[in-house]
């Protein structure tokens, strides 16, 4: 049986679809505006990690969730999870680089993983959607079967 995962990333960094793909949905795209839970999955709208006002929220809603993920656009250059950001979670935490199509060297994919893991991301997924690339080493890490 899987667990449940909530996601947290910027605006954009491909939690909706995350949690699209886990539930079998088909891929569209719309804007997050609050917290939507999935049967495996709590999707967070971008702002929640973006703005410090929100962690709360954050913290509050992983409360449901069985891990805690936290999602990194390889093509994004900012990094939006403070150093350490995983540790107020009695949880978890894994690490989800997403488009990693998208990447235009391996370094940035490298440095989404620098980021996730000082956020406190202990183990790391690449995933490319449009690829079907890493979405069964999730799925099967949520299952307890890796």
């Amino acid at each position: 049986m899987m667990k449940k995962i909530i996601f947290i990333g910027k605006t954009g960094s491909g939690k909706t679809t995350l949690c699209q793909k886990l539930h079998g949905e088909n891929i569209e795209y719309k804007k997050t505006q609050a917290i939507v839970p999935f049967e495996y999955a709590i999707d967070t709208p971008g702002e929640y990690i973006e703005n410090r006002f929100y962690y709360k929220a954050l913290i509050v809603s992983a409360a449901d969730a069985d891990f805690i993920g936290l999602v990194h656009d390889c093509t994004e250059e900012y990094n939006y999870f403070p150093p350490s950001f995983g540790s107020v979670f009695p949880k978890p935490v894994i690490g989800i680089i997403t488009k990693i199509d998208l990447a235009k060297s391996k370094e940035d994919i490298l440095l989404s993983e620098k980021y996730l893991k000082l956020a406190g991301a202990d183990r790391i997924f690449p995933i490319s959607i449009s690829l079907e690339e890493g979405m069964k080493e999730l799925k099967d890490y949520l299952q307890g079967t890796i």
